[in-house]
């Protein structure tokens, strides 16, 4: 019930414009002795609203998801959480952007002290990193403020441009009621950026824009900034009540990019099984994995990468050469391997080297018209693989 009613005062909000004030729209219904019961869901137990604040949407007590977990995409491994669950406090939120007002332009251009500052003189404060990340995913904890489907058009992600009005995308705001956490400016947090000891003394942002709508518009999405930074799409939006202290906390291991390793019994055998089975494999005898790499796309992230071939063919001068040959990509998964894609490399024993970024590697094979590489692609928990390329005659290890 209250789900519903939260539901309809948030519809007639959008539909209403400034018709509505924004302290009714901002106000969530408080719990009834029935709905406050200990058969509902865990943000609903013992929750009363307190006191409402014009303009602030009230955050009940409850449990974030932090981060994305593992096997979604996409996913930044080495930037956010995998999917742990956190306790959080109620805490209040500002509906808008700075000035938090509906159509009005969000206030940009602004350093991380001065946001503080004008969230003080309001006696309210920067949010936290995790609060933000609270307030987008909603009591249903989803990837984006509207689901877990990535819909471009919702918050006009993926377009690189000045932000534009508060509430100019009125159907762009989180379960809780909070408007525009995507598709407008940056907004500075109150957290310290801890991902990489290499890179000390940033701060927290999260939401925003950026070309690649489907991984800049996620709730877990932040970036790290030098605090003094002021830019055209940097802005801030302030919450209220005793901060939550709980925090992003990861432990980003790195190794070598790629690494060539003999075949594992355990692994090498699962390797083989995922790719007798895959639709992209070699549909002929049973693929054997001769090599093994490991594959550090990002920190916190390691795929297993077996090589091998299906089947010894003779020619007919009597010669042996392998055939329904390639590389079967995988990863652990929570109760076995996972396999994430199958690459043929037709008649040559499949081969890696490393690319221009930790996230890329080059495949090479070889087929009736000779040998060929193709670029292979990890893309925040996808792999993209590129058409076959071929070495230019006389130019040595160049391909085309």
């Amino acid at each position: 019930m209250i789900a519903a009613r939260a539901g309809f005062t948030r519809l007639t909000c959008a539909l209403l414009g400034g018709f509505v004030t924004l302290a009714a729209c901002s106000s969530r219904p408080k719990p009834t002795s029935d709905d406050a019961g200990t058969d509902g869901p865990p943000w609903s137990v013992g929750t009363a609203e307190p006191a409402p604040r014009p303009g602030m949407v009230w955050i009940p007590p409850g449990s974030l998801v932090a981060g994305t977990p593992v096997g979604k995409s996409p996913r930044v491994p080495d930037e956010e959480m995998a999917g742990e669950q956190l306790i959080m406090q109620g805490f209040y939120i500002d509906v808008y952007l700075f000035p938090n007002e509906q159509g009005a332009l969000p206030k940009t251009f602004v350093t991380h002290a001065e946001a503080a500052d004008a969230c003080a003189q309001q006696n309210k404060r920067l949010c936290t990193e995790l609060e933000l990340e609270r307030a987008c995913k909603g009591p249903q904890n989803t990837a984006y403020e509207y689901g877990d489907v990535y819909k471009s058009n919702v918050c006009n992600m993926g377009v690189v441009r000045a932000p534009g009005p508060n509430g100019m995308n009125p159907m762009c705001a989180s379960g809780f009621g909070v408007h525009d956490l995507h598709g407008s400016a940056w907004t500075w947090t109150a957290s310290a950026w801890k991902r990489d000891p290499a890179k000390s003394g940033l701060v927290g942002l999260r939401g925003g824009n950026g070309p690649i709508g489907e991984l800049f518009g996620r709730c877990a999405n932040g970036r790290g900034l030098r605090p003094e930074v002021s830019a055209a799409d940097i802005g801030f939006r302030c919450c209220a009540g005793e901060p939550n202290t709980a925090a992003v906390s990861i432990s980003v291991p790195r190794g070598d990019p790629l690494s060539l390793k003999p075949p594992d019994g355990k692994i090498s055998k699962a390797l083989e099984t995922l790719a007798r089975s895959h639709p992209d494999a070699p549909k002929t005898g049973q693929f054997v994995v001769e090599r093994m790499w490991i594959w550090r796309p990002f920190g916190n992230e390691e795929l297993w990468v077996g090589g091998g071939c299906s089947e010894i063919i003779k020619s007919k001068k009597g010669k042996k050469r392998r055939a329904g040959c390639g590389i079967l990509i995988g990863r652990e998964g929570a109760e076995a391997p996972v396999a994430l894609t199958f690459v043929q490399t037709d008649r040559y024993q499949p081969t890696l080297s490393t690319g221009a970024t930790a996230r890329e590697v080059y495949l090479y094979g070889g087929d009736e018209n000779g040998p060929f590489r193709r670029l292979i692609t990890y893309d925040w928990g996808k792999i993209n693989v590129g058409e076959k390329a071929r070495r230019r005659e006389g130019k040595g290890d160049v391909y085309e």
